[in-house]
């Protein structure tokens, strides 16, 4: 393989990363943010109140979106194993 076929392939990896992580990490962040500028205009300063709504919320996000995710990685995995197939 060349280089800019393994550059190619880093890319696809980074790629699919973003794509699978991003919605979770999203809900995640937004879930944060808003619990956050909650407690800090009624002052609450309660560990709890910030982790139970982001679990709930990105459990329910990853129930979801399992499928999806399932089926990103399939075809990106099968598309891998067939480039290592042709290269021997």
């Amino acid at each position: 393989m060349e280089f800019d076929m393994n550059v190619e392939m880093l890319r696809m990896a980074f790629w699919q990363i973003v794509v699978i992580a991003g919605p979770i990490l999203l809900v995640a962040l937004a879930i944060g943010l808003f619990v956050g500028i909650i407690q800090a205009a009624t002052s609450i300063n309660e560990a709890t109140l910030s982790f139970v709504p982001k679990l709930v919320l990105v459990l329910t996000t990853f129930g979801l979106l399992a499928n999806l995710m399932l089926v990103q990685l399939t075809d990106y995995f099968s598309f891998i194993f067939d480039q290592v197939t042709q290269v021997s």
